[in-house]
């Protein structure tokens, strides 16, 4: 969503844009929305409970926040300062009387942090001390090892989530493992963005459109959003 509106991903995109589209998305489904609010749109623990609060009002009933510490002097947040944060959107969550779904994202496979052995250890700790806090659910991003996952799945008293795209195991196999969530996070977008540089690409080197072919039709696309 914020390389739709022309800003990096990353905490890059402002608090009032993100939750305006929660809002839109929220009056388009039917369905539960959750919103992943990067790590909580603030410096500190009471900007992320503003942001839940307007999350909330805007309509959605689950959120993802995660530890990684963009610009921050680490890559990752300090366990403490995060489960700080975490117990902030839990608080705004219970004041607002919504039963808040909180996925909390563990980034040390994702952003490669420390040494490989000790990052299983790492997530694992993070994890509980962020159960501890008020999370609902662990997202562990970056790891699809089937080995790792079921240590992961058996050392997380929670529904694990991962991220998946191309090359990752089936839905069918993250599950046969115990993984409870699969994210596509920016595949699926990184995948069309793809396309309109191969389309745009062709147009101007060939002046042929072969890439366009297999796209939704226009009639079923348009009353999709009637």
């Amino acid at each position: 969503m914020a390389w739709s509106l022309g800003t990096p991903d990353g905490d890059a995109l402002d608090r009032d844009r993100a939750v305006d589209l929660v809002a839109r998305i929220v009056a388009a489904v039917d369905v539960p929305v959750t919103a992943d609010i990067e790590s909580g749109f603030g410096a500190d623990p009471d900007d992320v409970a503003e942001t839940v609060r307007r999350v909330l009002a805007a309509g959605a009933v689950g959120v993802n926040l995660e530890d990684a510490w963009h610009g921050g002097a680490a890559p990752l947040r300090p366990v403490a300062g995060q489960a700080d944060r975490i117990r902030a959107a839990r608080r705004a969550a219970e004041a607002a009387g919504v039963p808040l779904f909180v996925n909390a994202r563990v980034d040390v496979y994702l952003r490669d942090v420390g040494d490989p052995e000790n990052r299983l250890a790492e997530t694992l700790d993070r994890a509980a001390a962020y159960l501890a806090a008020g999370a609902d659910g662990i997202f562990v991003p970056g790891v699809l090892d089937p080995a790792v996952l079921a240590e992961l799945v058996a050392g997380i008293d929670a529904p694990l989530n991962v991220l998946v795209g191309p090359g990752a195991p089936t839905v069918a196999e993250l599950g046969a493992l115990g993984v409870a969530r699969v994210s596509a996070g920016s595949t699926v977008a990184l995948a069309a963005y793809g396309l309109v540089q191969r389309a745009a690409g062709e147009l101007l080197r060939s002046g042929s459109y072969d890439t366009l072919h297999d796209g939704m039709a226009y009639g079923e696309l348009n009353a999709l959003l009637g």
